[in-house]
């Protein structure tokens, strides 16, 4: 992606890692993050096979920034749209971050909220899918992307949300 990072949140670096294609993306994007994201990566590692955890030191290595929010930050973006109090505290953190952005960036996360206020603040060209990622770097992995992380669902459910707003805002 030319100009900024490529925004990812919590479930798309779980899936990026169980389907074993974290090194591909890593390798062709800039990959970013906010410090709620990684922490909740951690979040049930307990609870994941072996294989399934992910070393925190490793991924805040793997990624070009792992971005602190503040509550200046998050005030901003609920002011823009009150929608963002719905979003969990990795989503709306990466939101609140995404928005004071000067760049071009996108944002990769298949939460329904998450894609739905990118819908709402008109920023729909922003949001992709983990598989798009993947194929723009030419990698298919060998253990299959759950639906949610298709580039098919993806353009599904932004279309349906899309439908269901009344077209983006401005």
């Amino acid at each position: 992606m030319a100009g900024g990072g490529v925004l990812v949140d919590t479930n798309a670096i779980l899936e990026a890692h169980r389907a074993g294609c974290w090194r591909a993306l890593r390798g062709g994007h800039r990959l970013e993050t906010v410090e709620a994201c990684v922490e909740e990566t951690q979040t049930g590692a307990q609870n994941r096979r072996p294989e399934q955890r992910i070393d925190e030191a490793a991924l805040r290595a793997d990624l070009k920034a792992v971005h602190p929010v503040t509550a200046a930050q998050r005030a901003e973006a609920l002011a823009r749209d009150g929608f963002v109090a719905r979003l969990d505290a990795g989503e709306r953190d990466l939101w609140s971050h995404a928005l004071a952005r000067p760049d071009a960036w996108v944002l990769c996360g298949p939460d329904t909220t998450s894609l739905r206020l990118g819908v709402r603040l008109g920023l729909r060209d922003r949001l992709v899918a983990l598989e798009s990622l993947l194929d723009q770097v030419g990698h298919r992995p060998k253990v299959p992307l759950r639906r949610a992380y298709t580039t098919a669902w993806h353009n599904e459910r932004l279309t349906a949300i899309a439908l269901e707003e009344g077209g983006s805002r401005p």
